[in-house]
């Protein structure tokens, strides 16, 4: 099993945490231990299942990519970008994965209500971010168009 040490650590970082509960007994004692290293699997063994089942969702829903141009969308990705990893995140389920928000919520591990929330976050601060975008692009056409000589009639 290439996870044993790391479920061995685990183990003993709980029994850490719970020493407080230590039995004095030996086999008391070491029954506790067997206790914890059995949730510690059980866990293991509940997010190994939850991994497969959503890559063989995922490989079931996937779909040819249809890619646009190489620079179109430059400002939405790069505002995207810009916003916080769990709202970024949101997002690209939502958009680039074609998730609905309860899909996205459940592969983030998440309450529907709080994926709603960043979504709604999200896209505000995206609309904010694009908004300046545009008006900076604007100051710089007006900018450049009444510096040009004009053509005479």
């Amino acid at each position: 099993m290439d996870d044993a040490a790391d479920l061995l650590g685990e183990t003993m970082v709980v029994a850490w945490r719970r020493a407080r509960e230590f039995p004095q007994q030996p086999e008391r004692a070491r029954m506790w231990l067997f206790g914890i290293a059995r949730g510690v699997l059980q866990n293991h063994a509940r997010g190994e299942r939850r991994r497969w089942a959503l890559a063989d969702r995922l490989r079931g829903e996937l779909r040819p990519a249809e890619y646009p141009s190489a620079d179109a969308g430059d400002e939405v990705r790069d505002a995207v970008e810009r916003l916080d990893a769990d709202l970024a995140e949101i997002v690209q389920l939502v958009h680039w994965e074609h998730l609905t928000l309860a899909e996205a919520s459940e592969v983030l591990g998440i309450p529907a209500s709080t994926a709603r929330g960043r979504y709604q976050r999200a896209r505000e601060q995206l609309r904010s971010s694009l908004n300046d975008t545009i008006t900076q692009d604007e100051r710089r056409v007006k900018a450049t168009s009444s510096t040009e000589p004009r053509a005479c009639p």
